[in-house]
């Protein structure tokens, strides 16, 4: 079968990909679309460090193919959309309602998958590259078949990540104020959580200036143009004199996680999203921090990916949570390194790989 691997020297579109069959508590997929993050581009670039050889992909839909023992939730023929984690279920932190905790789920890849006799590893316990991949029951969330898989693919991640770190994480509340930095994948999804959360200011920020349509087509109340301003924390403080009850990086970068910490008004929470270097560290005035304001990491949208994907899947059936306008473009997978060079240089906000 087909499938997208990184071997720690080059990404390749391999066809002579092989996967085990579901063993207890697993799920066989039969991925239809799966959606091109920059997460899966900073595995290849080394901003995520990943053991290799490993079959590339997390965010992705399908068809239930085959069932291990023991799952009933889902069955043969069954749509659905895929989360990244494989959280236990029976940890401290799953039983306290924080899945993306759970130690289960970080740092142990499993390798269910092989080719001419080497073992492959999975990312982010999911592989959405491939034609079929093997995932814990829990990670697959059954989907209402009326759902366009290149629009359900996008749920796993960009939606849970962005949705979920407005509405789990920050807590945003109706008539606050948010200033988004970064309105790609994760930002556009973060700019509508905060419209849905009724926030009254959303304002957008991001050195390319063509981001403004779909930005503000996804709730944003202001888009500034970082490349066009001498100073973006100035640019934002003329529309909210006091600084922003919240603020999202959604970049990466060190620079503009000070920013996002600089444009606070008091009690006003920074979140970050964007994914630095492993090393990176980033720098802010601690004085500034005494009114109550707080820096918040996110994994995950803090999201509950059985509930969560649930819930919007069905926002999305009652026309209040985009998804289609988030597809920029769908890529057969033999296009993968046209779709990478396209999300790496910013032409699209998501682009979606097809089988």
């Amino acid at each position: 079968m087909r499938g997208v691997i990184f071997d720690g020297t080059r990404t390749r579109v391999v066809d002579d990909l092989e996967v085990r069959d579901p063993g207890p508590g697993e799920v066989l997929v039969g991925v239809r679309a799966a959606g091109l993050c920059h997460s899966d581009l900073s595995v290849v670039d080394g901003t995520i460090p990943f053991p290799v050889p490993v079959v590339l992909g997390h965010e992705g839909a399908g068809v239930v193919e085959a069932v291990g023992p023991g799952v009933a939730h889902v069955g043969p023929g069954d749509h659905v959309a895929l989360s990244t984690l494989a959280n236990c279920g029976a940890c401290a932190d799953c039983d306290r309602g924080r899945p993306t905790m759970c130690r289960a789920a970080i740092g142990r890849p499993g390798r269910p998958f092989s080719r001419a006799g080497e073992r492959l590893h999975n990312f982010a316990s999911n592989s959405a590259f491939a034609e079929r991949t093997v995932v814990k029951a829990v990670q697959a969330v059954k989907i209402h078949p009326e759902i366009p898989f290149t629009s359900a693919a996008l749920i796993g991640c960009g939606v849970l990540t962005g949705v979920g770190a407005v509405l789990n994480r920050a807590g945003t509340g109706r008539g606050e104020s948010v200033v988004v930095i970064g309105s790609g994948g994760i930002g556009l999804n973060v700019i509508q959580g905060a419209r849905m959360a009724g926030a009254l200011t959303i304002v957008a920020v991001d050195a390319n200036p063509e981001k403004e349509a779909a930005a503000r087509q996804f709730g944003a109340t202001h888009f500034i143009d970082a490349s066009a301003v001498p100073d973006t924390v100035a640019a934002v403080r003329r529309i909210l004199p006091t600084g922003a009850d919240h603020t999202f990086e959604c970049v990466g970068r060190t620079e503009l996680i000070r920013q996002a910490v600089d444009l606070l008004d008091r009690g006003g929470r920074a979140v970050l999203l964007g994914v630095p270097p492993a090393d990176a560290e980033a720098s802010f005035r601690v004085s500034s921090m005494y009114l109550d304001k707080s820096i918040l990491g996110c994994r995950y949208g803090s999201s509950r990916p059985q509930r969560d994907i649930a819930l919007y899947t069905e926002l999305y059936r009652a026309g209040r949570l985009m998804l289609d306008e988030l597809v920029s473009r769908s890529y057969p997978v033999e296009d993968f390194a046209k779709a990478a060079d396209d999300a790496r240089h910013g032409r699209v906000a998501r682009g979606v790989l097809t089988f």
